[in-house]
């Protein structure tokens, strides 16, 4: 199998940025890891290997991108409104750079963004935000909604709003969306949401689910036994998703 590691300075981050790539040709796989994670979170947590027949057969190839959470979305001595300005310059950074790239080693048709944890909502946001840029999502264990407080999981602004918020809140801008235009780029998007049925998360993927519904986009919801929120899980759905 193909490995191989790139990275280059950010401008709009401010940083260097690292990525991994696995194969050679097939749909692109934009990889974001969980909160915790890094660029090489999927080659550790040994979904490059479940995938290897696909990626060595060239049906698949991965760009796995590293994550700034812990300087944005999880920045807690941050105020809000910079945490929030800060992942927009993370996602500016994924459009003008890691997918331009990704176009230039693969002229394949199909762009495929993917998650697990903080990672699918980072899949689902970016997809659901830039329709057009992807024909398919597949978002395992996610939460759609960072102001909604469950189990340990708190509000991750603290309580403050603003339209930054409101615009990267997949349940929160999808309800408002009339734009015919994105809404047809939605309807023909492959959308895969995985969730356990113990999963504290479990209601706000049953909440989006909901949305798309009243939307007209066509989707499926899968609910795997008991939380199913970790590596052994994402191991197997990615298998029968991916």
């Amino acid at each position: 199998m193909r490995r191989e590691y790139h990275c280059w300075y950010s401008a709009r981050v401010g940083r260097m940025m690292e990525l991994l790539v696995f194969g050679h040709a097939g749909a692109k796989v934009l990889v974001f890891p969980t909160r915790d994670g890094r660029f090489y979170e999927y080659e550790k947590l040994r979904v490059v290997q479940q995938l290897a027949h696909k990626i060595e057969a060239g049906q698949l190839q991965l760009f796995c991108v590293d994550s700034l959470d812990h300087e944005s979305l999880y920045c807690f001595w941050k105020h809000p409104a910079e945490r929030i300005r800060y992942h927009i310059r993370f996602e500016e950074y994924i459009l003008h750079e890691v997918l331009p790239f990704m176009q230039h080693k693969n002229h394949h048709p199909c762009t495929i963004a993917h998650g697990c944890s903080l990672g699918a909502f980072h899949a689902a946001n970016i997809a659901f935000r830039h329709p057009h840029l992807f024909q398919k999502l597949a978002a395992f264990s996610g939460r759609y909604d960072l102001t909604m407080q469950v189990e340990s999981f708190t509000n991750l602004f603290d309580g403050y709003y603003d339209n930054d918020i409101y615009f990267h809140t997949p349940t929160h801008f999808l309800p408002d969306l009339h734009c015919d235009w994105r809404l047809h780029h939605l309807r023909q998007m492959d959308i895969v949401l995985v969730i356990g049925k113990e999963d504290p998360f479990l209601g706000n993927n049953h909440h989006l689910s909901h949305i798309l519904h009243s939307k007209g986009i066509r989707h499926q919801l899968h609910e795997w036994d008991e939380r199913a929120h970790r590596g052994y899980y994402w191991r197997r759905m990615a298998t029968l998703y991916l």
